[in-house]
Formats: structure tokens, C-alpha cells, sequence
């Protein structure tokens, strides 16, 4: 794309230098990056003329990754019920718990100690022990990495949602997608660089804020598909007009260019215009290739039985029901990877809506057999499938696979079958893209309450700062300045995990 126009271009198609600069350091996808590695005087001349070491494309370092998919799950998933096992509590179970310090809950009164309701079992090669709910990722567990001593700052959904996602406890910053969005840019011209897909029955905490660009450029924020809907994607195509022809429809949006341009000429500086603009080209790209990318009528039926897509249901039950769970879930992982095959560069998942009564999302203060038990067999269907997937298309390699949660469950119980919040320690998962596998990092304590060693906690900065490392990304280099100060995604914290990297 050339910025500069020659002299006979008509003045309306000029940049003045403010655009000039507003565009350049507004986003063209991984010319951001390069620009500020240049700036840093990190990009050196040709490695095969003068003998200097590779620029790797413009990035910080060679990566071992392209593309990111994260998978959350809203309410806060127990970690204690899933991933982190725990044989103290089998033992204690229903005795009175008592961690020899002050218990700060959430909610209620301190309950008894409560074990899982479910079995464990171990599995694959490095013997992870996984709860009968998560048992699907028993093939697949020596490609996952674990993190269990991980740390919030609040047991309140809202600020921890935003701690997880955008690395601030208030809204205002951009996601971890959009900020890789804005880092390496699009892979693909017709697609969205940055894919969301919610839980069908409505947003978590936050709603939209949870994939904003914020104050980096408009184009950067997450686009909402929703697979298995009537609509998957809003406003794409026209309905119920049938005087809206192909050609009418190109005529309009010609107009819709012209005219937005010559309102933004008026405007130097402000970015959403120019997104919006974008946004309506994509579209257009979009009415051809989104519908085939979310087609699965052709895939294999083996692949739609991994996912748990082979049942040929379409009415489900009003009760949470593991079946129901499956499709729902195991649809978005299969439409995730068609996404990720098509250039996407990042997709995000989310398992479970705001509250509501009963329960579809993962906060079960209430019954913790009730509601963990569907939604975990659901997610573990479809994100198995999806691990095993990107192995079979040698795409894992340099795919990451995020697995997260705002913050964990309690030992003791709440009421008799519930449990209450814990920021102080929960559990992550990685998978691909560089990381190793078949490993356990930074264990929770014997209850599972906090991190077994409190001077070396695991915080979510840590997490991205790995993240975009693979990717090839320095974290405390990729900045946007923003009210006079420089913004990163890991704020002034962080530190690559080291341990998990293969």
C-alpha cells in the first residue's frame, strides 16, 4: 500500500502530513511493529550484504508462533474441580477447614472443607491427574502446559475478567487480541484479524469491552461470529430487501467511501473513522468468504464427531445438559480452526454468559456439580478436539491455545454443594506454539487455596509477556503512547515463563 501520492493525483486522494503520520502510526498491521523497532534502531540492512544478524521480518526475535486462540470461561471455573488435584481435600473432606490464617471469602461464612465430586484419574506420559469431567484432554495432555499458582488482584468478576483479557483491572485498554492485532496484523485480506465468538446466551462480565481496542486504532477490536445462530454475523448480508442487488450494493458502498473520506479529510487524527471505512470493505470481502469459512456441512464426519457434532439434534432440553454444552462449544472450536486455516490471527472463545439464574456460566456458588458438570464436559469435547486438530494439520506447532478463567474456587464449601471465589490461586493452560508439553509449572499449595511458594506467584502479565514473546514480540517494547504515557499490554510487570517454553 503506497502512503505517498504523486503530483497529479487529484488533491481529495492527498495525505496531508498529519494523516500521513495518523495512518502510519495508527496501524497498517505489522508496519507498527516494524516502525517502532526501527525507531529503536532494531531493524538492520540486509543480514546477507552486511553480515548483521536477521531482523526476523521486523519482529524482536524469531517466533515460534503466528496465531493465538483463547478459550475463557466466564463465572470463574474451579480449578479444584478440573485441573488441580488435590488428594487433601479426599482425605478432609467434610471436616472443618482451617488454613491457619485469615480466610477472606466473598460471599459467606467459611463451609467445611468439600472435596470434588468427581473421580480423577491420570493420564498420557507425564501422568497428569485430570477430574472425570475433563477427561477428553487425556489424549492430548502431554501437549499441555499447567499453570496452577496463578494470582488475581479482586475476587469480583468484572475487574478480574479485564485483569485477564487487557492486563488492567479497569476498562479503558485494549485487549490482548487487539493488541496483537495492532502488533503483527492481518494474515488474510477477507477475514477479521481478531475473531470473537460469546456464549450464545450473552456476554460475560463487561460485555463488548472485553475485546475493545481502546485507544489503539479502531480497526484492531474484536468482530463477534456466532456460529450455530441465524445470524452469525450482524448486518453482513441484507435481509428480507430484495431490490438490494450485488451491483447496487457496490454502487452504495462506492458512495459510502467517498462521502466518509471527505468527512474524515475534516477530521485528521481521529482513527474510527478510517476503521469504520475498513470495516465496510471488509464486509464486502467478507459476504464471500465468512459464510464458507463457517460452513461445516463439508467438513469430514470424523472431524464433526471429535467435535461432538455428529448427535443431529437441533431441540435441547431447558436444563443445562452435557450434550447441549458439547455442540455449542465443540461448533466455535471447529470454526475457530477454519478460522486460524483462513489467516485469522486470533480467536477468542468464551464458555458461560453474566449471571443468571440457574446458572450457565461458571459461577457456581450454588451447586458446583450441577453447573461444572455440563459446561467442563462441553468445553473439554470441544477444546480436545481442537488440540488434536491443529496436531493433525500441523498447525499446533505454531498455534497458541490459551486456556482462562478470572480467578478460582474456594476448598471449603459454600452452603453444602457450592463454592465461593478464590483470586489467590487458579490455574491456566497453555498448548502449541512453542510450548512445552506435558509439564506442570508453579503448583498451588496443598489445599489448592494459594500458591505453593507466596514469594513466586504466577500473574497474569507473566502470561501475556510468554504469549507475545512466542510470537516474536518483546512485551515491554510493543507500546502506544496514550494520554502522555506509553501503554503495553503487561503495564510495568511481567516476565516470560521460561519453564514452559519447549
Amino acid at each position: 500500500m503506497n502512503i505517498f501520492t504523486p503530483d497529479h493525483v487529484a488533491e481529495s486522494q492527498r495525505l496531508s502530513r498529519r494523516q500521513l503520520l495518523c495512518q502510519a502510526a495508527g496501524g497498517l498491521g505489522g508496519i507498527a511493529l516494524a516502525s517502532m523497532l526501527a525507531a529503536d534502531g532494531a531493524l538492520a540492512a540486509d543480514p546477507s550484504t552486511t553480515g548483521a544478524e536477521p531482523t526476523h521480518g521486523g519482529l524482536h526475535h524469531a517466533p515460534k508462533a503466528k496465531r493465538v486462540v483463547q478459550l475463557f470461561m466466564s463465572g470463574a471455573a474451579s480449578h479444584l474441580d478440573t485441573f488441580d488435584y488435590k488428594p487433601l481435600l479426599i482425605r478432609e473432606n467434610g471436616k472443618p477447614w482451617d488454613p491457619g490464617e485469615k480466610v477472606e471469602l466473598f460471599q459467606s461464612g467459611l463451609g467445611k472443607t468439600m472435596a470434588s465430586p468427581w473421580k480423577w484419574k491420570q493420564y498420557g506420559q507425564c501422568g497428569k491427574h485430570l477430574s472425570e469431567i475433563v477427561a477428553p484432554f487425556g489424549e492430548c495432555i502431554d501437549e499441555m502446559a499447567f499453570i496452577h499458582n496463578m494470582v488475581g488482584k479482586a475476587g469480583v468478576h468484572s475487574t478480574a475478567t479485564l485483569l485477564q483479557g487487557t492486563g488492567f483491572q479497569t476498562p479503558g485498554f485494549p485487549a490482548m487480541g487487539s493488541w496483537i492485532s495492532y502488533g503483527l496484523g492481518s494474515m488474510n485480506e477477507n477475514l477479521p484479524t481478531f475473531v470473537v465468538m460469546p456464549d450464545r446466551r450473552g456476554f460475560a462480565s463487561n460485555g463488548t469491552k472485553n475485546w475493545s481496542s481502546a485507544f489503539l486504532p479502531a480497526q484492531h477490536q474484536g468482530t463477534m461470529f456466532r456460529p450455530g445462530t441465524e445470524t452469525p454475523i450482524a448486518d453482513l448480508q441484507p435481509v428480507g430487501a430484495k431490490y438490494i442487488t450485488p451491483q447496487s450494493d457496490a454502487a452504495a458502498l462506492e458512495l459510502l467511501k467517498r462521502l466518509n473520506r471527505k468527512h474524515e479529510k475534516a477530521r485528521a487524527g481521529d482513527s474510527r473513522l478510517n476503521a469504520r471505512i475498513r470495516s465496510y470493505e471488509l464486509a464486502a470481502k467478507m459476504q464471500l468468504s465468512a459464510p464458507e469459512a463457517l460452513d461445516l456441512s463439508k467438513e469430514p464426519k470424523s472431524i464433526l464427531k471429535m467435535y461432538g457434532l455428529d448427535h443431529g439434534k437441533s431441540m435441547w432440553p431447558k436444563q443445562i445438559n452435557p450434550l447441549e454444552e458439547t455442540d455449542y462449544f465443540g461448533r466455535k472450536c471447529l470454526v475457530a480452526r477454519r478460522l486460524l486455516e483462513r489467516g485469522v490471527r486470533f480467536v477468542q472463545i468464551w464458555s458461560g454468559n453474566d449471571n443468571g439464574f440457574p446458572r450457565r456460566n461458571w459461577d457456581s456458588h450454588e451447586n458446583i456439580k450441577r453447573d461444572h458438570g455440563p459446561l467442563a464436559i462441553g468445553m473439554a469435547h470441544g477444546a480436545a478436539a481442537l488440540v488434536k486438530d491443529l496436531k493433525r494439520l500441523g498447525m499446533l506447532d505454531d498455534t497458541i491455545i490459551l486456556w482462562t478463567t478470572e480467578f478460582g474456587r474456594m476448598p471449603c464449601a459454600q452452603g453444602s454443594t457450592g463454592r465461593d471465589h478464590n483470586p489467590f490461586s487458579f490455574t491456566n493452560w497453555l498448548a502449541g506454539g512453542g510450548v512445552k508439553g506435558g509439564v506442570t509449572h508453579g503448583p498451588s499449595d496443598e489445599w489448592g487455596y494459594k500458591p505453593q511458594d507466596r514469594n513466586r506467584p504466577t500473574q497474569v502479565y507473566d502470561v501475556h509477556a510468554t504469549i507475545l514473546h512466542l510470537l516474536g514480540i518483546d512485551h515491554t517494547r510493543l507500546t502506544f503512547r496514550n494520554n502522555g504515557i506509553d501503554r503495553r499490554l503487561t503495564n510495568v510487570f511481567g516476565h516470560v515463563i521460561e519453564e514452559i517454553l519447549g
